[in-house]
């Protein structure tokens, strides 16, 4: 009676952990079969949780294009997407904290400059601005993400972006 009790409580247990585990689904890298490829978790829940998507390893041709910064009608859009479009490759390694990945299906910050959610979201805008304010600096990419998971891009001021004259 005990050994039928322990086996039904161990496969209560991996089920539970199996139902949990499946919860994360991988977002393998182009060339997954790779030795050096690095593998993102997509670890969607709600907004209030968590770290959104981004890919953890280095973006390989084709690169994305982002949206041309002359279609906006405002200076912001105009001058964000213009310093979006000058590092993507950093772009594409960072997560989005307005959590389109979880409404919009975005993958990392690239996918808002891909879109034409970066014109309509100030914390896409932040962030874009911190990653290029900190990629000149001389920051990796994963330096970055680690401050845009911290929090940093929280501080920026979006005035300075507000005139035409602004992308640098």
């Amino acid at each position: 009676m005990r050994g039928k009790f322990l086996t039904g409580a161990v496969g209560l247990s991996l089920t539970l952990a199996s139902a949990g585990l499946a919860q994360l689904h991988p977002v393998r890298p182009p060339d997954a079969g790779t030795a050096s490829a690095q593998m993102q978790m997509d670890m969607s829940g709600p907004p209030d949780q968590g770290i959104t998507s981004y890919h953890a390893y280095a973006l390989t041709p084709p690169i994305p294009a982002t949206l041309d910064p002359k279609q906006f009608p405002d200076a912001l859009s105009r001058n964000v997407y213009t310093l979006a479009a000058k590092i993507k490759p950093v772009l594409f390694q960072q997560p989005c904290y307005c959590y389109c990945d979880r409404h919009v299906g975005h993958k990392s910050l690239l996918d808002c400059y891909a879109s034409l959610h970066g014109s309509e979201c100030d914390i896409c805008q932040k962030e874009a601005i911190y990653a290029y304010q900190q990629t000149r600096k001389g920051k990796t990419p994963a330096q970055i993400r680690a401050a845009i998971i911290h929090g940093n891009w929280q501080s920026v001021d979006l005035r300075p972006y507000l005139t035409d004259s602004a992308a640098r």
